[in-house]
C-alpha cells in the first residue's frame, strides 16, 4: 500500500471543534475522526467555552465558528492565540464567502478560514496546512475578501511608514497581499525561490508577523495595496 506525504512526515494535530450548531460540529469531528494524522481532543458549543477547553486541552487547531454566543470566535481567537502564545494555530469556519467579520479574523491572528460547506478534501487540506503554521489565503480569496472590507470599511486607509523594509522586501510584501505564492513571486521578480523566502524571513522579523495572513493585513494598512487591487504608490 503506498504511504502518502501526510503519513511519513506529518505529526498527529490535535484538534478543537467549535461550533454552536450542534449538527455542524459533529459532522466536523466526524469527519476529522476518520484521519490518522488527526485527533479532535475537543469540542465546544460557544465561544467561551471553546477558550476553557483550549485551555485545558492545549490543540495545535482550533476550528471556530466566527458566529457564536457568548464569545464569538473572533473573540474566542484573539484569547486562545494569546493564552497559547500562538502554538495554537486558529481556523475560522464562515458560512458565507463575503462574510463581514472575515477581515477581523485575520486581523486577530486566524491563519485562515473555510467555508461550512466546504468538500471534505478542502476541510483536511485548510486543517493541514493552518495547523503547519501556513496561512491559508489564496489569490482569490484575497482579493474578493480582504479587499473588499478593507474598501467598506474606509475608502481611503491611512498610509503607514515601511520602516527599515528595502526597496525589494516591500515589492515581497505588495506581492504577498495580491495572493502571490513564492513560486510566483520569484517570477514576477526574476529571482530564486530562496532568495523569496530569504527576503519574506527579513520582512517578517522587521514587522514582527508572525504569517502570511498578518502580512497582508499590514500591506493594506500601509497603503501598499488598495482595494480592488491597485497599487497605492500609483494612487495619489
Amino acid at each position: 500500500m503506498t504511504t502518502t506525504r501526510w503519513e511519513k512526515e506529518a505529526p498527529v494535530i490535535r484538534a478543537l471543534v467549535a461550533d454552536d450548531q450542534a449538527v455542524v460540529r459533529t459532522g466536523f469531528v466526524n469527519l476529522l475522526g476518520t484521519q490518522e494524522d488527526i485527533e479532535v481532543v475537543g469540542e465546544a458549543e460557544d465561544g467561551a467555552q471553546a477558550v476553557r477547553v483550549a485551555g485545558e486541552t492545549r490543540p495545535d487547531l482550533a476550528l471556530l465558528d466566527i458566529r457564536m454566543p457568548h464569545k464569538n470566535g473572533i473573540e474566542a481567537a484573539r484569547e486562545i492565540l494569546a493564552a497559547s502564545g500562538g502554538a495554537t494555530k486558529v481556523l475560522m469556519l464562515t458560512t458565507f464567502g463575503l462574510d463581514e467579520y472575515v477581515y477581523d479574523a485575520l486581523a486577530a491572528g486566524a491563519g485562515g478560514f473555510l467555508l461550512k460547506d466546504a468538500t471534505f478534501p478542502e476541510l483536511l487540506h485548510a486543517v493541514r496546512v493552518v495547523a503547519g503554521g501556513n496561512a491559508l489565503l489564496s489569490p482569490e480569496i484575497t482579493k474578493r475578501l480582504i479587499a473588499e472590507f478593507v474598501h467598506t470599511r474606509a475608502s481611503w486607509l491611512p498610509v503607514h511608514s515601511a520602516g527599515d523594509l528595502t526597496a525589494r522586501e516591500t515589492e515581497v510584501l505588495t506581492l504577498i497581499a495580491r495572493g502571490l505564492s513564492n513560486a510566483e513571486i520569484a517570477g514576477r521578480l526574476t529571482i530564486t525561490d530562496h532568495t523569496v523566502k530569504t527576503h519574506i524571513n527579513r520582512l517578517f522579523a522587521k514587522l514582527e508577523l508572525r504569517d502570511r495572513a498578518q502580512a497582508v493585513i499590514v500591506a493594506y494598512e500601509m497603503g501598499l495595496v488598495r482595494a480592488g487591487g491597485e497599487s497605492g504608490a500609483r494612487r495619489r
